[in-house]
C-alpha cells in the first residue's frame, strides 16, 4: 500500500506544480474494479490542461511507472491518464463542471490531499 501512496503523492505534486485547480482524490476501490483511486483536477485553458497531464506523465515515467492509456491529449478539454491503480482526470474547468465526476462517484471516499503536498 505504501507504493500507491507514493504514486499518489507524485501525481498530486506534479499537478500542483502546474497550478491545477480543485485537486480531488477519491478512493473508489470498493465501488469499481477499474482502479483504486481517481484523481480529478482542472486547468483554466487547454494549454494548462495539457501541461498538467504532461507533468504527471513525465514525473511518473521518470519513477518507472507505466502509463497504460492516455485519452484526450490532443484537444486538452478532458485528458485521462490510466496508471492502472490510479486513473487521472484532468479537465478544462468548463468540462469539469459539465461532467461533474465527483457527483457520479460521490460514494467514493474523498482523500485529504494536504497530507500529500510537499
Amino acid at each position: 500500500m505504501k507504493e500507491i501512496k507514493e504514486k499518489l503523492a507524485l501525481i498530486i505534486n506534479a499537478a500542483d506544480d502546474k497550478l491545477a485547480h480543485d485537486i480531488d482524490v477519491l478512493e473508489v476501490s470498493e465501488l469499481t474494479s477499474i482502479a483504486d483511486y481517481f484523481m480529478i483536477c482542472s486547468g483554466n485553458n487547454e494549454r494548462q490542461v495539457i501541461a498538467i497531464a504532461d507533468a504527471i506523465d513525465d514525473k511518473l515515467k521518470k519513477e518507472g511507472y507505466i502509463l497504460r492509456a492516455k485519452e484526450g491529449h490532443r484537444k486538452g478539454r478532458w485528458i485521462l491518464l490510466d496508471f492502472t491503480d490510479i486513473i487521472i482526470h484532468i479537465f478544462h474547468k468548463d468540462e469539469r463542471a459539465f461532467y461533474n465526476l465527483e457527483r457520479l462517484w460521490a460514494d467514493g471516499n474523498k482523500i485529504d490531499i494536504d497530507n500529500y503536498i510537499s
